[in-house]
């Protein structure tokens, strides 16, 4: 091979070290798109791929502080519907209490709305960082008491009567032609993004995660961190539940009955390391678009919603075998 190729075989292998192979494939994925079938490339279809993309980026940075200390959030679906349900109750009750404030009534119901969140998260972090009970074991307990719940005090019919304020502005509301929803991700990224880049927090995640044991060792306190990350993960599930109640309108017990899945299939997708000690949030932002993009994509070219689910999960399985063969290499050349 000549000088010439190995050096264009090192530049690439050096561009694919930096931006990583997801941006090429997101990339190539919308052009194919475009081509394919004109309507991706229409205004209203892109800024839905865009609010899509914003409720799984949200719940997924969530999933992903969770992974990147050494666990899984089996319970974000749940909390999702369980928010949504509490969120709706009460906005219902407090307009049957009197209370004459529509601004008043929308801004308790949604931190009513929040804290059943925040007690499974407080609940998973301290089963799993203080009993060390398995996190697999224990997010599925909370998610079926959760969904339970959410169920019951339903009975499992959709709940109305929220404020219009509530559903037209925060779920159909938009600011310069871009849904409210959006401006939330791209807070709720940077915020995760100074965390990790700029936070001695940040840096303790990544050390838990990477070898909690170690880091025990050395004076950090591990169940602090785990703990957090828990709860950082239910309360970006409980905005992603208001947000969606606010989108349909009603208040659902089976709200948010997928989001747990694709969760965890950004983040494995987005590199997100299921060993723990690695992942970044540029990488799962773009692995919530190409997903939406994705799923997007075959409902354009009107593929059976039944078939979106097993390509989803081809893409998971080629995303863990690429994670598998990347951390192979490494490991040959430590």
């Amino acid at each position: 091979m000549s000088d010439a190729s190995l050096t264009r075989e090192s530049q690439m292998g050096r561009i694919l070290r930096v931006v990583g192979i997801l941006p090429i494939v997101l990339v190539l994925t919308c052009v194919f798109l475009a081509l394919y079938e004109p309507r991706f490339v229409r205004t209203n279809n892109l800024i839905n791929v865009l609010r899509n993309a914003s409720f799984l980026t949200i719940i997924s940075a969530g999933q992903m502080l969770v992974i990147i200390v050494g666990g899984f959030d089996i319970s974000v679906g749940a909390i999702v519907a369980l928010t949504s349900v509490s969120a709706a109750l009460s906005m219902a009750g407090l307009s049957e209490m009197g209370v004459e404030s529509v601004g008043m009534i929308v801004l308790l119901g949604c931190l009513m709305g929040l804290i059943p969140a925040i007690i499974v998260g407080i609940a998973n972090g301290f089963f799993v960082s203080v009993m060390k009970i398995s996190p697999f074991m224990v997010t599925i307990g909370t998610m079926t008491i959760a969904l339970g719940i959410a169920g019951y005090v339903t009975g499992g019919t959709p709940i109305y009567d929220m404020p219009e304020l509530f559903t037209r502005e925060i779920g159909r509301g938009k600011v310069f032609g871009l849904p409210y929803i959006v401006y939330a991700a791209m807070i709720v990224v940077l915020v995760i993004w100074y965390i990790q880049n700029q936070t001695r927090m940040g840096r303790y995640f990544y050390a838990v995660g990477g070898n909690e044991k170690a880091s025990r060792l050395s004076g950090l306190n591990t169940r602090k961190y785990i703990w957090l990350a828990y709860v950082f993960s239910a309360l970006l599930a409980g905005i992603v539940g208001l947000f969606l109640t606010a989108r349909v309108g009603s208040g659902e017990a089976t709200l948010g009955s997928n989001l747990m899945l694709e969760s965890i299939s950004v983040a494995v997708i987005g590199g997100v390391a299921l060993k723990g000690g690695v992942g970044r949030i540029g990488m799962v932002v773009m692995a919530a678009l190409f997903l939406s993009v994705l799923s997007n994509g075959m409902s354009l070219a009107r593929i059976d919603s039944k078939y979106h689910i097993i390509i989803i999960g081809l893409v998971i399985i080629i995303a863990v075998a690429a994670e598998s063969f990347r951390e192979s290499r490494k490991g040959r050349h430590v």
